[in-house]
């Protein structure tokens, strides 16, 4: 099975790099996976043309000090701007996990399409509960055709994080994200059945843990390339990693290994 090439992009401040490489790696990429800081992609460019994925893993680029990912997210559109437009334009994956999701909100990647011009129909901010939020969360698949959610329905999945809240930039768009395939995932109650329609009731906390409009977790492109989300899938590869596996029984995998997995299957 041909073997993509992964680019983990970090920023100073990024602190999940080394676990999303493992996810990588364990998901048959092997030495195929790269941790590259972005300077040395600001100094060579072409650099991103090696590769297949790129991913933007969680942290707190830059400190946050001017905004959750908007640092990182202004290199992308300014700095790199020619060769993330190459990059996308060429059969490719991209991943953005936490800050990495914030960066390609930022960046305007996602919704996308992303345009030189910059700017983004969407946003995220501050958790409802203005704090910083970690637990486990369930979430709905919603846009089944995205590359990396393929074969998965819901999944239990961690959350750290206090600028996790997406709002749209107005009324109707969050209609336009579930029309288009585009409102990847939603947090839902983490027993009984899955809603007919996760994004249409509000959830208070802890289920949605951040106040998102829709619920949404996660948000796709139009082409199912491209997924961002706040969750870490990273953070559950093993069944041991969950915080009740030996009362529910789990074994082998977790959930979030199917992510990383989907992105490689992509590519044979």
């Amino acid at each position: 099975m041909p073997v993509p090439r992964v680019c983990v992009l970090r920023a100073p401040g990024t602190n999940c790099d080394r676990e999303t490489a493992f996810a990588f790696a364990s998901a048959d990429c092997g030495d195929a996976v790269d941790v590259l800081h972005v300077f040395r992609l600001l100094e060579s460019p072409e650099l991103l043309d090696r590769y297949q994925i790129l991913c933007l893993p969680g942290g707190f680029s830059y400190g946050d000090d001017v905004g959750s990912g908007v640092v990182f997210a202004r290199h992308l559109t300014e700095d790199l701007g020619e060769a993330i437009d190459r990059f996308l334009a060429r059969d490719t994956l991209v991943l953005g996990i936490c800050n990495g999701f914030q960066v390609l909100v930022k960046a305007g990647i996602l919704p996308g399409p992303r345009g030189r011009e910059g700017g983004s129909t969407a946003t995220l901010t501050w958790n409802t509960s203005g704090v910083f939020t970690d637990r486990w969360v369930r979430l709905a698949v919603t846009a089944s055709e995205n590359v990396f959610l393929r074969g998965l329905t819901d999944f239990e999945v961690p959350v750290a994080h206090a600028e996790g809240r997406l709002l749209a930039d107005d009324g109707s768009r969050l209609a336009e994200w579930v029309a288009a395939g585009q409102a990847a995932l939603c947090y839902v109650p983490r027993s009984g059945p899955l809603p007919d329609d996760p994004t249409a009731t509000p959830l208070d906390p802890p289920e949605n843990p951040n106040g998102s409009v829709g619920n949404l977790a996660g948000l796709g492109d139009s082409s199912g390339r491209v997924l961002g989300l706040m969750p870490h899938p990273e953070r559950f590869l093993f069944a041991t990693q969950h915080p009740q596996w030996t009362r529910l029984g789990l074994s082998g995998e977790g959930a979030g290994a199917a992510i990383f997995k989907n992105a490689v299957v992509y590519f044979a």
